[in-house]
């Protein structure tokens, strides 16, 4: 059976914030709606769901995020996820300069869990804590040669 990976969904608290760090990272919107209806109720599980939604695409157009900010029932308050956790890690993205990438977190006020790390000689990488407790890894290929 032919499978293919659509998109990562992620429940933020303010979708026009979280849009502005992603699309500031290179990242791209493909379109906004706002959800409801039966056919919603059903799919997600939830009665009366209501969501603002927001499709985003890296440039090469393979990955895409799918950011949704709940209008009805209220979104739930979470203690931010840690690495070690059960459940829904991070989203990872490879940048060509992972320097500038910092920069343009930092402008959002998303930094590093701890600094910067090289993987053997591969690449520099970090975890960063992104808009609404989301982990977002960035990695930048080391260039060999």
């Amino acid at each position: 059976m032919p499978i293919k990976l659509e998109n990562v969904a992620i429940a933020v608290r303010d979708l026009d914030a979280t849009i502005a760090f992603f699309t500031d990272l290179g990242l791209s919107v493909l379109g906004r709606d706002t959800v409801s209806g039966e056919w919603s109720d059903t799919a997600v599980g939830l009665d009366d769901n209501h969501v603002k939604i927001a499709m985003l695409q890296t440039p090469d157009g393979h990955g895409r995020l799918e950011l949704f900010e709940y209008l009805h029932p209220d979104a739930i308050e979470t203690e931010p996820t840690q690495p070690h956790e059960i459940g829904m890690h991070r989203v990872a993205f490879s940048v060509d300069d992972l320097d500038e990438a910092l920069e343009v977190a930092a402008q959002h006020g998303c930094h590093p869990l701890r600094g910067v790390a090289t993987y053997e000689d591969l690449y520099k990488l970090t975890y960063v804590r992104g808009p609404s407790g989301i982990i977002v890894m960035l990695a930048e290929e080391l260039q060999h040669g």
